[in-house]
């Protein structure tokens, strides 16, 4: 396998949400319970059916919003996922909503293992909050947050979203200071982005909705200031920690590692092939009772695909990318053929090098990481 690696990571896709909120382009379905049941029965064929090659180091539940399973769904689902990873996962995220946080929910993610919570937040503010159709307001973002926490986890992660519709400087830096008096370990910050089929693509498409990129590039440059300077690390483009608090999970998606992803339009990247599940449940569903692999849109591998993802999404972490370490992995000729589109990086003061082989963004190269992405996709096609 290209750039194998003992890592090895399970996606599971949970799809199910009470309402469709305005920015969101992830499949989703609302949960009426005959469907939950179908779903859940699938997960349980296709997890007995994926049968890995070693024992599972991280689990990630993302939606949707997994936590709208029930309790005794997510005791149901995790208990699983356990007899199938072949160990106790070393890091369990499960992605929860504020107006879905209960007790007696967290009691059962307790017992399972799970020892990582990431919460949508958004925003603190009832406007914003509104303009994205989030269900959930600020009082609810404080008592999950303190239920979380009364429940044992200690390593908690909050979504933030940045270049809001009519958001300013004082806006942001009035959410930023207000998760970090919070005290989570980790911060996502993520930029909204206009995807079609959603609520907010349809004003963006009719001019209701604007976009600045130079007032942009200033809320972003305004977030990783604030959030470095008050003791985050700004270890990916998007995301903050505190020290030994990155996402391991993410982290090793990034560098282009192992990952079998189960559940209505998962993706794995796993023995050689990248692929994705059906983005319907039904067809999904369809699959598992054949007893058949669930995969659309399968890639076949080579070293040079996974390299190039792996110095792409390098790129986005803080400390970039170690071209001796790439070589080891992928073979040098491999890795000489992109060293001229790193050069040129550093000669346009976008990348840095240091210890004549660490490569690494500056903050002009972090605001245009998506350019240099697509300029080493088109080198490469």
């Amino acid at each position: 396998m290209p750039g194998k690696t003992t890592d090895l990571g399970l996606y599971c896709h949970i799809p199910f949400c009470a309402s469709i909120c305005k920015f969101c382009a992830f499949y989703k379905e609302k949960p009426y319970r005959k469907d939950l049941d179908c779903y859940l029965d699938g997960m349980e064929q296709e997890l007995d059916w994926i049968r890995p090659d070693r024992a599972i180091d991280t689990v990630f539940w993302g939606g949707g919003t997994p936590s709208l399973l029930p309790a005794k769904d997510i005791a149901r689902l995790g208990e699983k996922v356990l007899t199938v990873a072949g160990q106790q996962p070393f890091e369990w995220t499960v992605e929860m909503a504020p107006s879905t946080v209960k007790r007696d929910k967290l009691k059962a993610l307790k017992d399972l293992g799970v020892n990582r919570i990431s919460m949508g937040v958004q925003s603190f503010q009832d406007s914003f909050l509104e303009k994205l159709g989030r269900l959930h307001g600020p009082n609810q973002i404080y008592q999950a947050y303190d239920w979380i926490r009364e429940a044992g986890f200690e390593n908690v992660n909050l979504d933030l979203m940045i270049a809001l519709p009519g958001q300013s400087k004082e806006d942001l830096e009035i959410d930023l200071m207000e998760a970090i008096r919070l005290g989570p370990e980790h911060l996502s910050t993520y930029c909204l982005t206009f995807e079609e089929d959603t609520a907010l693509w349809v004003k963006f498409s009719k001019g209701q909705i604007k976009q600045d990129v130079e007032k942009d590039a200033d809320l972003y440059e305004l977030c990783w200031k604030v959030l470095s300077d008050s003791g985050y690390q700004h270890y990916e483009i998007s995301n903050f920690s505190k020290p030994r608090f990155e996402c391991i999970h993410n982290s090793n998606t990034w560098k282009m590692r192992e990952w079998i992803g189960v559940g209505p339009s998962a993706a794995s990247q796993y023995q050689d092939l990248r692929y994705s599940n059906p983005a319907d449940i039904n067809d999904w569903l369809s699959n598992v009772d054949a007893d058949r692999a669930n995969r659309e849109g399968v890639e076949k591998l080579t070293p040079q695909s996974v390299l190039q993802d792996a110095i792409i999404f390098g790129l986005r972490m803080r400390e970039g990318i170690s071209t001796k370490e790439l070589k080891r992995r992928f073979g040098s000729s491999e890795v000489n053929a992109f060293l001229p589109f790193l050069k040129s990086l550093i000669e346009e003061d976008l990348a840095r090098m240091q210890s004549g082989d660490q490569v690494y963004l500056t903050l002009q190269g972090k605001l245009l990481a998506d350019r240099i992405a697509v300029e080493m996709l088109v080198m490469i096609d």
